[in-house]
């Protein structure tokens, strides 16, 4: 749970929305990702609070791997996650089957910074947005 965050802590997502009204319902299970965009920044704060549960029950089932938690749950310990830029979107709104976002997420990792800028597939089913998969370039700095 992740209750303990201040109500007007700003969300990680850059959104300008305090956490509580932001990515957290999503993330809580309380109230899906309206959106694809939504979802994108969603999972981009699960990365930055280490909220693997949501980050592998917001993959498109197919896309799901045993070794997942495992995996995810070593990344969120050795990465931090300073900034996130929507570069674009395309689809994803309500009504919409599927959506492509583009973004830039700046992180800290083993003393180096650098900065992953993907083009994220999303799909939409039963009112329920998944992260399918995406064209990814990490560039280190």
């Amino acid at each position: 749970m992740l209750h303990d965050q201040d109500i007007t802590k700003a969300c990680p997502c850059n959104s300008g929305k305090p956490f509580r009204f932001c990515c957290e319902p999503a993330i809580e299970g309380h109230k899906p990702a309206a959106t694809a965009e939504a979802l994108m920044r969603s999972r981009y704060t699960a990365f930055s609070l280490g909220a693997v549960d949501y980050l592998i029950g917001t993959t498109a089932p197919e896309n799901r791997n045993p070794e997942d938690a495992e995996i995810l749950t070593e990344q969120v310990k050795c990465t931090n996650w300073i900034g996130l830029d929507i570069l674009a979107t395309q689809q994803g709104g309500k009504g919409d089957a599927t959506g492509m976002v583009e973004f830039e997420a700046r992180f800290e990792a083993d003393e180096q910074s650098g900065v992953l800028r993907e083009h994220s597939n999303f799909r939409c089913d039963n009112n329920q947005w998944y992260y399918v998969d995406g064209d990814v370039e990490v560039s280190i700095k």
